[in-house]
Protein backbone atom coordinates (compact mmCIF):
# COMPACT_ATOMS: atom_id res chain seq x y z
CA UNK A 1 0.00 0.00 0.00
CA UNK A 2 2.76 2.41 0.95
CA UNK A 3 4.56 1.74 -2.30
CA UNK A 4 1.37 2.57 -4.20
CA UNK A 5 0.68 5.78 -2.31
CA UNK A 6 4.24 7.11 -2.32
CA UNK A 7 4.32 8.29 -5.98
CA UNK A 8 0.93 9.96 -5.51
CA UNK A 9 2.06 11.74 -2.38
CA UNK A 10 5.31 12.85 -3.99
CA UNK A 11 3.44 14.16 -7.01
CA UNK A 12 1.04 16.08 -4.78
CA UNK A 13 3.90 17.63 -2.82
CA UNK A 14 5.61 18.54 -6.08
CA UNK A 15 2.54 20.34 -7.38
CA UNK A 16 2.07 22.19 -4.11
CA UNK A 17 5.71 23.23 -4.10
CA UNK A 18 6.01 24.27 -7.76
CA UNK A 19 7.17 27.77 -8.58
CA UNK A 20 4.98 30.27 -10.47
CA UNK A 21 7.20 29.70 -13.53
CA UNK A 22 6.71 25.95 -13.32
CA UNK A 23 2.96 26.33 -12.87
CA UNK A 24 2.85 28.64 -15.90
CA UNK A 25 4.75 26.12 -18.00
CA UNK A 26 2.43 23.33 -16.91
CA UNK A 27 -0.71 25.35 -17.66
CA UNK A 28 0.56 26.64 -21.00
CA UNK A 29 1.58 23.19 -22.22
CA UNK A 30 -1.72 21.75 -21.06
CA UNK A 31 -3.51 24.49 -23.00
CA UNK A 32 -1.74 23.70 -26.27
CA UNK A 33 -1.46 19.93 -25.87
CA UNK A 34 -4.66 19.09 -27.75
CA UNK A 35 -4.87 22.27 -29.81
CA UNK A 36 -5.20 21.72 -33.54
CA UNK A 37 -2.38 23.93 -34.70
CA UNK A 38 1.22 24.93 -34.12
CA UNK A 39 2.03 27.32 -31.28
CA UNK A 40 5.23 29.35 -30.97
CA UNK A 41 5.71 32.00 -28.30
CA UNK A 42 8.16 34.07 -26.28
CA UNK A 43 7.67 36.50 -23.42
CA UNK A 44 9.83 38.64 -21.16
CA UNK A 45 9.11 40.62 -18.01
CA UNK A 46 11.11 43.76 -18.76
CA UNK A 47 11.34 44.67 -15.09
CA UNK A 48 12.72 41.34 -13.86
CA UNK A 49 14.34 39.93 -16.99
CA UNK A 50 12.51 36.61 -16.54
CA UNK A 51 11.61 34.93 -19.84
CA UNK A 52 9.52 32.06 -21.13
CA UNK A 53 9.31 30.48 -24.56
CA UNK A 54 8.16 27.58 -26.68
CA UNK A 55 9.78 27.34 -30.11
CA UNK A 56 10.83 30.95 -29.67
CA UNK A 57 13.63 30.82 -32.26
CA UNK A 58 11.63 29.10 -35.01
CA UNK A 59 10.65 31.22 -38.00
CA UNK A 60 6.95 32.02 -38.27
CA UNK A 61 4.73 33.84 -40.73
CA UNK A 62 4.12 37.40 -39.59
CA UNK A 63 0.85 38.23 -41.33
CA UNK A 64 0.07 41.84 -40.33
CA UNK A 65 2.52 41.94 -37.43
CA UNK A 66 5.16 42.86 -40.06
CA UNK A 67 3.47 46.28 -40.07
CA UNK A 68 5.27 47.03 -36.80
CA UNK A 69 8.75 46.80 -38.41
CA UNK A 70 7.36 48.80 -41.35
CA UNK A 71 6.24 51.55 -38.97
CA UNK A 72 9.66 51.51 -37.29
CA UNK A 73 11.37 51.92 -40.66
CA UNK A 74 9.12 54.83 -41.61
CA UNK A 75 10.03 56.61 -38.38
CA UNK A 76 13.71 56.01 -39.23
CA UNK A 77 13.23 57.47 -42.72
CA UNK A 78 11.65 60.60 -41.24
CA UNK A 79 14.40 60.89 -38.63
CA UNK A 80 17.06 60.67 -41.37
CA UNK A 81 15.31 63.23 -43.58
CA UNK A 82 14.46 60.66 -46.27
CA UNK A 83 10.73 61.17 -45.71
CA UNK A 84 8.45 63.77 -44.15
CA UNK A 85 5.34 63.18 -42.09
CA UNK A 86 3.42 65.86 -43.99
CA UNK A 87 4.40 64.68 -47.46
CA UNK A 88 1.38 63.38 -49.37
CA UNK A 89 0.85 59.91 -50.74
CA UNK A 90 -1.66 59.42 -53.53
CA UNK A 91 -4.12 56.54 -53.31
CA UNK A 92 -3.95 54.59 -56.56
CA UNK A 93 -6.40 51.99 -57.82
CA UNK A 94 -3.62 49.39 -57.87
CA UNK A 95 -2.92 50.04 -54.18
CA UNK A 96 -6.38 48.89 -53.13
CA UNK A 97 -6.56 45.39 -51.69
CA UNK A 98 -9.06 43.35 -49.72
CA UNK A 99 -8.87 42.43 -46.06
CA UNK A 100 -8.68 44.78 -43.11
CA UNK A 101 -8.90 48.53 -43.45
CA UNK A 102 -11.10 51.12 -45.13
CA UNK A 103 -8.92 53.01 -47.63
CA UNK A 104 -9.99 50.67 -50.44
CA UNK A 105 -13.43 52.30 -50.18
CA UNK A 106 -12.04 55.77 -50.96
CA UNK A 107 -11.72 57.30 -54.42
CA UNK A 108 -8.49 56.87 -56.33
CA UNK A 109 -6.46 60.06 -56.45
CA UNK A 110 -7.07 60.86 -52.78
CA UNK A 111 -4.00 62.48 -51.24
CA UNK A 112 -3.09 61.69 -47.65
CA UNK A 113 -0.15 62.73 -45.46
CA UNK A 114 2.33 59.95 -44.73
CA UNK A 115 1.58 60.20 -41.01
CA UNK A 116 -2.11 59.45 -41.55
CA UNK A 117 -1.36 56.48 -43.80
CA UNK A 118 0.98 54.98 -41.18
CA UNK A 119 -1.66 55.47 -38.48
CA UNK A 120 -4.23 53.69 -40.67
CA UNK A 121 -1.77 50.86 -41.27
CA UNK A 122 -1.45 50.20 -37.53
CA UNK A 123 -4.67 51.37 -35.88
CA UNK A 124 -7.06 49.56 -38.25
CA UNK A 125 -4.40 47.32 -39.86
CA UNK A 126 -5.26 48.83 -43.25
CA UNK A 127 -3.81 46.65 -46.02
CA UNK A 128 -4.15 49.35 -48.66
CA UNK A 129 -2.31 51.81 -46.42
CA UNK A 130 0.37 49.15 -45.94
CA UNK A 131 0.92 48.88 -49.68
CA UNK A 132 1.17 52.65 -49.95
CA UNK A 133 3.81 52.75 -47.21
CA UNK A 134 5.79 49.88 -48.76
CA UNK A 135 5.68 51.69 -52.11
CA UNK A 136 7.16 54.78 -50.43
CA UNK A 137 9.59 53.20 -47.93
CA UNK A 138 10.32 49.77 -49.56
CA UNK A 139 10.49 46.33 -48.01
CA UNK A 140 14.28 46.28 -48.47
CA UNK A 141 14.54 49.33 -46.21
CA UNK A 142 12.55 47.46 -43.55
CA UNK A 143 15.02 44.57 -43.66
CA UNK A 144 18.00 46.92 -43.48
CA UNK A 145 16.44 48.56 -40.41
CA UNK A 146 15.89 45.18 -38.75
CA UNK A 147 19.55 44.34 -39.46
CA UNK A 148 20.44 47.44 -37.43
CA UNK A 149 18.96 45.71 -34.37
CA UNK A 150 20.36 42.28 -35.18
CA UNK A 151 16.95 40.87 -36.14
CA UNK A 152 18.06 38.73 -39.07
CA UNK A 153 14.95 36.52 -39.20
CA UNK A 154 12.54 39.46 -39.33
CA UNK A 155 12.05 40.10 -43.05
CA UNK A 156 9.47 42.08 -45.01
CA UNK A 157 8.84 40.14 -48.21
CA UNK A 158 6.28 42.04 -50.28
CA UNK A 159 3.08 44.05 -50.50
CA UNK A 160 -0.30 42.64 -49.53
CA UNK A 161 -1.88 40.68 -52.37
CA UNK A 162 -5.31 41.54 -53.70
CA UNK A 163 -8.49 39.50 -53.97
CA UNK A 164 -8.06 38.49 -57.59
CA UNK A 165 -9.28 41.77 -59.05
CA UNK A 166 -6.33 43.98 -58.11
CA UNK A 167 -2.81 42.70 -57.40
CA UNK A 168 -2.64 39.16 -58.80
CA UNK A 169 1.14 38.99 -58.52
CA UNK A 170 3.30 40.04 -55.57
CA UNK A 171 4.36 43.67 -55.69
CA UNK A 172 7.07 45.52 -53.79
CA UNK A 173 9.21 42.40 -53.43
CA UNK A 174 12.33 42.73 -51.32
CA UNK A 175 15.52 40.81 -52.09
CA UNK A 176 14.48 38.37 -49.35
CA UNK A 177 11.00 38.10 -50.83
CA UNK A 178 12.41 36.97 -54.17
CA UNK A 179 14.04 33.91 -52.61
CA UNK A 180 12.16 30.69 -53.27
CA UNK A 181 12.55 29.49 -49.69
CA UNK A 182 10.76 32.61 -48.41
CA UNK A 183 7.62 32.33 -50.56
CA UNK A 184 5.93 30.29 -47.82
CA UNK A 185 6.04 33.24 -45.41
CA UNK A 186 3.86 35.57 -47.46
CA UNK A 187 4.13 39.15 -46.17
CA UNK A 188 7.04 38.47 -43.86
CA UNK A 189 8.91 36.25 -41.45
CA UNK A 190 10.13 36.61 -37.88
CA UNK A 191 10.60 34.63 -34.67
CA UNK A 192 8.78 35.18 -31.38
CA UNK A 193 12.11 36.06 -29.71
CA UNK A 194 12.94 38.68 -32.34
CA UNK A 195 9.54 40.35 -32.02
CA UNK A 196 9.94 40.51 -28.25
CA UNK A 197 13.43 41.97 -28.71
CA UNK A 198 11.98 44.68 -30.95
CA UNK A 199 9.25 45.43 -28.40
CA UNK A 200 11.78 45.50 -25.56
CA UNK A 201 13.94 48.02 -27.41
CA UNK A 202 10.85 50.05 -28.23
CA UNK A 203 9.81 50.19 -24.56
CA UNK A 204 13.36 51.14 -23.53
CA UNK A 205 13.38 54.02 -26.04
CA UNK A 206 16.08 52.44 -28.20
CA UNK A 207 14.19 52.36 -31.51
CA UNK A 208 15.09 55.35 -33.70
CA UNK A 209 14.93 57.87 -30.79
CA UNK A 210 13.32 57.87 -27.33
CA UNK A 211 10.65 60.28 -28.60
CA UNK A 212 9.95 58.15 -31.67
CA UNK A 213 9.74 55.00 -29.53
CA UNK A 214 7.23 56.69 -27.25
CA UNK A 215 5.11 57.83 -30.19
CA UNK A 216 5.10 54.36 -31.75
CA UNK A 217 3.94 52.80 -28.50
CA UNK A 218 1.13 55.37 -28.33
CA UNK A 219 0.02 54.32 -31.83
CA UNK A 220 0.13 50.63 -30.87
CA UNK A 221 -2.06 51.38 -27.85
CA UNK A 222 -4.72 52.78 -30.19
CA UNK A 223 -4.85 49.79 -32.54
CA UNK A 224 -8.35 48.34 -32.59
CA UNK A 225 -7.88 44.56 -32.85
CA UNK A 226 -7.66 43.33 -29.25
CA UNK A 227 -9.04 39.80 -29.65
CA UNK A 228 -5.83 38.07 -28.54
CA UNK A 229 -3.38 39.64 -26.10
CA UNK A 230 -5.76 42.44 -25.19
CA UNK A 231 -8.93 40.35 -24.91
CA UNK A 232 -9.07 40.29 -21.12
CA UNK A 233 -6.57 43.04 -20.38
CA UNK A 234 -7.54 46.68 -19.82
CA UNK A 235 -7.04 48.68 -23.03
CA UNK A 236 -4.76 51.22 -21.40
CA UNK A 237 -2.41 48.40 -20.41
CA UNK A 238 -1.82 47.06 -23.93
CA UNK A 239 0.22 48.28 -26.91
CA UNK A 240 -0.04 45.57 -29.56
CA UNK A 241 -0.28 44.55 -33.20
CA UNK A 242 -2.12 41.45 -34.38
CA UNK A 243 -2.15 39.48 -37.61
CA UNK A 244 -4.60 37.09 -39.29
CA UNK A 245 -4.50 34.59 -42.12
CA UNK A 246 -6.85 31.71 -42.92
CA UNK A 247 -4.88 29.26 -40.76
CA UNK A 248 -3.02 31.74 -38.54
CA UNK A 249 -3.51 34.16 -35.69
CA UNK A 250 -0.60 36.17 -34.35
CA UNK A 251 -0.26 38.87 -31.73
CA UNK A 252 2.74 40.81 -30.44
CA UNK A 253 2.63 43.47 -27.77
CA UNK A 254 3.53 45.13 -24.53
CA UNK A 255 1.37 44.66 -21.46
CA UNK A 256 1.80 47.21 -18.67
CA UNK A 257 0.53 45.13 -15.80
CA UNK A 258 0.85 45.98 -12.09
CA UNK A 259 3.27 43.04 -11.84
CA UNK A 260 5.68 44.35 -14.45
CA UNK A 261 5.98 45.33 -18.08
CA UNK A 262 5.71 42.19 -20.19
CA UNK A 263 6.62 41.94 -23.88
CA UNK A 264 5.20 38.91 -25.63
CA UNK A 265 4.75 37.42 -29.08
CA UNK A 266 2.46 34.47 -29.81
CA UNK A 267 1.83 32.83 -33.19
CA UNK A 268 -0.77 30.11 -33.77
CA UNK A 269 -0.58 28.52 -37.24
CA UNK A 270 -1.79 25.46 -39.15
CA UNK A 271 -5.35 25.69 -37.83
CA UNK A 272 -7.67 23.49 -39.94
CA UNK A 273 -10.77 25.70 -39.89
CA UNK A 274 -11.06 29.14 -41.51
CA UNK A 275 -12.86 31.51 -39.14
CA UNK A 276 -12.47 35.29 -39.16
CA UNK A 277 -14.75 35.92 -36.21
CA UNK A 278 -13.36 37.52 -33.03
CA UNK A 279 -13.85 34.15 -31.32
CA UNK A 280 -11.49 32.30 -33.63
CA UNK A 281 -9.95 29.47 -31.60
CA UNK A 282 -6.51 30.96 -32.22
CA UNK A 283 -7.55 34.27 -30.68
CA UNK A 284 -9.05 32.49 -27.69
CA UNK A 285 -5.89 30.45 -27.18
CA UNK A 286 -3.66 33.52 -27.42
CA UNK A 287 -5.82 35.20 -24.79
CA UNK A 288 -5.62 32.22 -22.42
CA UNK A 289 -1.87 31.89 -22.88
CA UNK A 290 -1.46 35.62 -22.23
CA UNK A 291 -3.25 35.28 -18.89
CA UNK A 292 -1.04 32.36 -17.85
CA UNK A 293 2.13 34.16 -18.94
CA UNK A 294 1.23 37.36 -17.09
CA UNK A 295 0.70 35.33 -13.92
CA UNK A 296 3.79 33.21 -14.38
CA UNK A 297 6.13 36.11 -15.13
CA UNK A 298 4.67 38.42 -12.49
CA UNK A 299 7.14 40.44 -10.44
CA UNK A 300 7.45 38.86 -7.01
Amino acid sequence: MHRTLLPILLAAVGLLGETPHEKMDREVRAGIKDFQGTVRLFAMNLDTGETYGIGEDEKVRTASTIKLPLMVTTFRAVENGKAKWDETLTLREEDKVSGSGVLREFSSGLKLPLRDVVHMMIVVSDNTATNMVIERITADAVNAEMDRYGLKATRSMRKVLGDGTKLKEPGGLSAAGKLTENKRFGLGSTTPREMVTLLEKLERGEIVTPAASKEMIAILKRQQFKDGIGRHVDDEWVASKSGSLDALRSDVGLVYSPNGRVALAITVDDMPKVDYSPDNVGNLLISRLTEEILRGLARR
